[in-house]
């Protein structure tokens, strides 16, 4: 009960300093800026059927998930084993870690110049830069977990007979789990940032961040704030739901205390 008392409070709050910002923005600068009233209207309309830039928003926010899951999903495939390589192998850690450094480096923006040149306007450029912002935590954080596993644990379960498939399976991913983990989360919200901004650059006619952009020039700015509630609602369905869950979950499995 405490924590959904504080929660709708948070909510409330964000709420407050949304519409005063409006209210601001209007009386100072006499220009419309959507209040939470206003866009939540907006919000109902679209969701019973009324269509934004000639599609639904569930066809806008479907198109979008769907490109950030499977990119993501690759990320953390190619992440984990990667990171599982760079952190058994130090050699291979010494030669290729700072190329993965470097590329974390480079923001997400960035990749824009990159992924056109590669790929050209379209879907496939909007993957690329989602799974290139995923993979590259997934990459450092599992391999800083293998290289952190205790010697002595490997040692002993080495001593003890154990094959390199159950020393992975009941030492190193044990010991590096929470480490992937965090790459996972970190990676979530990087490449769903992406997404939008990739939308808006080299998107084709659909998805969140077309709405967003497009809002732009036809000044339906009440449009883009939903699409903006729709991409925040997400994110924190997706950490709330699912990482916290996941985590949760393996503390039990290891015996870890809450």
């Amino acid at each position: 009960m405490k924590k959904s008392i504080i929660s709708i409070s948070s909510l409330l709050i964000i709420f407050l300093i949304w519409f005063l910002v409006a209210f601001f923005t209007k009386e100072i600068r006499d220009v419309d800026f959507p209040n939470p009233f206003s866009t939540l209207k907006g919000l109902l309309h679209n969701l019973q059927g009324e269509k934004i830039y000639d599609y639904s928003i569930y066809q806008h926010t479907f198109t979008s998930l769907g490109r950030w899951a499977f990119a993501y999903l690759m990320a953390v495939i190619v992440g984990i084993l990667l990171g599982f390589f760079l952190g058994v192998y130090p050699l291979l850690h010494k030669l290729f870690m700072p190329f993965v450094y470097a590329i974390q480096l480079v923001p997400g923006l960035a990749w824009i110049p990159i992924a056109l040149l590669l790929f050209g306007l379209g879907s496939t450029s909007t993957l690329f830069m989602i799974f290139i912002l995923g993979v590259i935590p997934i990459i450092i954080t599992s391999s800083s977990g293998i290289r952190e596993t205790s010697p002595e644990l490997i040692s002993t379960a080495t001593y003890m007979g154990a094959n390199k498939a159950m020393l992975f399976k009941h030492v190193l991913l044990p010991s590096s789990v929470f480490h992937i983990v965090d790459g996972m989360r970190i990676a979530l919200s990087s490449s769903w940032r992406v997404l939008i901004a990739a939308e808006m650059i080299v998107g084709k006619g659909l998805g969140l961040g077309y709405i967003i952009i497009q809002s732009r020039w036809s000044l339906d700015y009440t449009s883009s704030f939903i699409s903006i509630i729709i991409i925040v609602s997400i994110g924190l369905i997706a950490e709330k739901l699912v990482f916290e869950k996941i985590e949760k979950h393996l503390r039990l499995k290891y015996g870890y205390k809450e």
